[in-house]
């Protein structure tokens, strides 16, 4: 009986031993809005958010996994700086933008990044943060999903592609530019092999049952 057993449990065993799966990193435009004198990870995409005369928003262009390891805007991010020469309209207000496109390792294909700086735009109250980049950092280029992937012309191909190689955190980008952390559960792959390995060996134990009862 302990022969039956063994395969069973072995692959059992090399199942739950494997290692974690492997995914590749992403190139893309993540977005941030600051708060408190710190960068936070926007919680919705450009298009749903509405900031307030006074707000810093940052964009930054980098190979990442998810939102939790994303590079943030380098630079000042003062508003009071980057909005220093604008003057406020009835009607309108001022959002401060930070734009890092990014150093030459995050590059695609060997291109050379714009030097990062910083723009005032000046919108009308209701419009988005998506509305106050397009303001100041045409040309834009999106994917046919909404992801932006391309501030100032930058880069001029590509959109949110996989490069490299990382311990998988989460999905590709999504339209909000923001990639959702994984639950990092156990795959449904996994569940089935499980469930075969459970039944071969209720089997086997069954016909050894069955051999010692006859």
């Amino acid at each position: 009986m302990r022969r039956v057993l063994a395969v069973p449990l072995l692959a059992a065993t090399v199942l739950f031993a494997a290692p974690p799966a492997q995914a590749e990193g992403y190139r893309y435009w993540s977005f941030w809005e600051r708060d408190g004198g710190s960068w936070s990870y926007a919680r919705t995409g450009p298009a749903m958010a509405t900031p307030s005369d006074g707000d810093v928003e940052g964009w930054r262009f980098a190979v990442s996994a998810d939102s939790a390891s994303a590079a943030k805007p380098r630079g000042g991010a003062e508003f009071g700086t980057i909005c220093a020469h604008t003057e406020t309209r009835p009607g309108m207000k001022r959002v401060a933008l930070v734009l890092d496109f990014g150093t030459a390792a995050d590059a695609p294909n060997g291109a050379t990044p714009p030097p990062a700086h910083t723009a005032c735009a000046q919108v009308p109250q209701d419009a988005s943060a998506a509305d106050a980049l397009a303001a100041v950092a045409k040309p834009l280029r999106y994917s046919s999903a909404g992801l932006v992937c391309a501030i100032a012309g930058y880069p001029q191909s590509g959109c949110g592609e996989q490069v490299g190689s990382s311990p998988r955190r989460g999905p590709a980008p999504s339209a909000a530019a923001r990639p959702k952390a994984s639950g990092g559960g156990p795959s449904l792959g996994l569940f089935a092999g499980v469930a075969v390995v459970v039944a071969l060996g209720a089997g086997a134990v069954w016909q050894s049952r069955r051999r010692r009862s006859g």
